[in-house]
């Protein structure tokens, strides 16, 4: 689980739409974004869907602990710390204006963690409908799996992996 989460709403408030036959589409579309170009074009995608169906948008931003963080020195870590702040800062400013812009409610979560994992957990917590994530750019991950793959596997929501 994670060691710390923000989160923040922005927007309207989500207010589910009367039913009407085939526009029946998710209700809460969940976007993992962690700053790359893939992830971006992932959270731009799913906004124009949220904003399409009137859905609910949640936007996740998980920092990752570098392997190697235990054995980092105090200098180190707090530069990793303060990236993450600025990319996170960033995100949050880019959701608060998305949200303002195209009239769509959006909760920002900043969490810090396993990628995968706090990706499952918010997708549990909010009961996302589907979930978007970017396709991986890094090789290794075609051999081993990226968390893209893994969210697949795992079989308990849609997966939009936008390349």
């Amino acid at each position: 689980m994670s060691t710390s989460a923000e989160r923040e709403r922005y927007g309207p408030e989500s207010r589910p739409p009367p039913f009407e036959r085939g526009t029946d589409g998710p209700r809460v579309v969940l976007v993992g974004v962690d700053g790359s170009r893939t992830s971006l074009r992932a959270a731009a995608y799913a906004a124009g869907l949220a904003r399409r169906q009137r859905s609910g948008l949640v936007v996740v931003f998980v920092s990752s602990p570098a392997p190697y963080a235990g054995i980092m020195s105090g200098v180190v870590a707090g530069a990793v710390q303060q990236t993450h702040d600025e990319l996170a800062a960033e995100l949050r400013d880019e959701c608060r204006r998305g949200a303002e812009e195209l009239g769509l409610p959006v909760t920002f979560l900043c969490r810090r963690g396993d990628a995968y994992a706090e990706l499952c957990a918010a997708a549990d917590e909010f009961r996302a409908d589907l979930v978007v994530v970017g396709a991986s750019e890094q090789a290794g991950h075609r051999l081993v799996g990226s968390v893209a793959t893994r969210l697949v596997r795992t079989g308990r929501w849609p997966v939009v992996v936008v390349p």
